[in-house]
């Protein structure tokens, strides 16, 4: 067995231990996913969202993360081991050429098209091209995923990584709704950048609606009233 495939085997039990004693996480996905490689994309309200999202989606998956957390001791360490790929400053192509031969290889991927965390207020950035090069490039489908959770549960931890200072958004206990949506699929010219940005957005606009579906679930009667006040 491959060293990270025997890693994400040991760990897996970790997370989803964490997941089913700390959060609420409710998870509306489909049955089954297509067969062979797939580009998971979600977005990004906290720095724990890869492992939570990969403990909802059950299935292996290497995830693009930023550079910094490979710094990180014992962190970084996991993340090299498990296989995950490290995005840096400057350097994103390389990243992508190394998604690129997992999807072809069968391989999962996991991106947060938003290129950071989501902004803390609430909301949504505007997506990074990153994940409709990969779709174009590979013709893998991508499977969007929208997350919801509450933001005043979440605790902002202040870190020093090699110099660098840095703020990780920590969610350790609360409600977590994810919602899965159906394969989306793109076909086209990875060099044409109108597409790209176009397939990108598209991308993004199925997230965020999934979103909202979260959020739906989460404050069922808060959006009950909202309707109510609306008609009246």
């Amino acid at each position: 067995m491959l060293p990270e495939k025997l890693l994400y085997w040991a760990s897996k039990p970790v997370v989803r231990t964490f997941v089913a004693l700390a959060l609420k996480m409710e998870i509306k996905r489909p049955s089954l996913f297509p067969q062979g490689g797939k580009i998971f994309a979600a977005n990004h309200p906290s720095t724990a969202d890869p492992f939570f999202v990969a403990a909802a989606v059950r299935e292996q998956s290497f995830i693009l993360i930023n550079n910094l957390l490979f710094q990180v001791p014992l962190l970084g360490t996991y993340l090299r081991l498990s296989g995950h790929i490290p995005v840096k400053v400057g350097e994103g192509q390389s990243a992508i050429d190394a998604a690129l031969k997992h999807l072809a290889a069968g391989h999962n991927i996991m991106i947060f098209p938003e290129g950071d965390l989501s902004p803390a207020e609430g909301g949504f950035h505007k997506p990074r091209t990153g994940v409709a090069r990969l779709a174009l490039a590979s013709g893998a489908p991508v499977i969007p995923i929208g997350i919801h959770l509450q933001r005043e549960r979440l605790r902002f931890i202040r870190s020093t990584v090699r110099g660098e200072v840095t703020y990780g958004r920590w969610y350790l206990s609360g409600p977590y709704k994810v919602t899965v949506g159906a394969p989306l699929h793109f076909e086209g010219n990875v060099e044409d950048r109108p597409l790209v940005r176009s397939v990108a957005e598209t991308i993004m606009h199925h997230i965020i609606e999934l979103a909202r579906e979260s959020e739906n679930r989460l404050n069922p009667m808060h959006n009950r009233l909202d309707l109510a006040q609306q008609i009246g």
